[in-house]
């Protein structure tokens, strides 16, 4: 297997660090796609864990962890995605997306489930 290194900024580094373990199936689902389609919409799935990582990264309380949601964008998106899913319509990159909203739900279920748990 080859070894391919690049530079990038800090920020775009740390954008794609929960990535890092996907980035071969991204990169190549990426190649697949873009051979495919002119016009492919490279999706930014690091925002929204942008935005749970920075909830989390505030301390919230265990009643702010069972309110948290995430923002009506990523909400629409999600909506979007399940449409999409719903008509069999996703692309390679779309279906990782929503892998990517899936892993963050269930890792927030957790997270809310225990926080419920040490309230009562």
């Amino acid at each position: 297997m080859a070894e391919l290194t690049i530079q990038i900024s800090d920020e775009l580094a740390s954008r794609l660090e929960p990535l890092r373990e996907r980035l071969p199936q991204l990169l190549a689902q990426l190649l697949e796609t873009t051979d495919r389609s002119a016009e492919v919409t490279v999706t930014d799935t690091s925002s929204v864990y942008a935005e749970v990582l920075d909830f989390l990264l505030h301390s919230p309380t265990k009643s702010e962890i069972i309110a948290f949601k995430v923002s009506p964008q990523a909400q629409e998106r999600l909506r979007t995605l399940l449409e999409k899913n719903r008509e069999s319509a996703l692309t390679p990159l779309e279906t990782a997306e929503l892998d990517t909203y899936q892993q963050l739900e269930h890792l927030m279920i957790l997270l809310k489930a225990h926080a419920v748990n040490a309230i009562n």
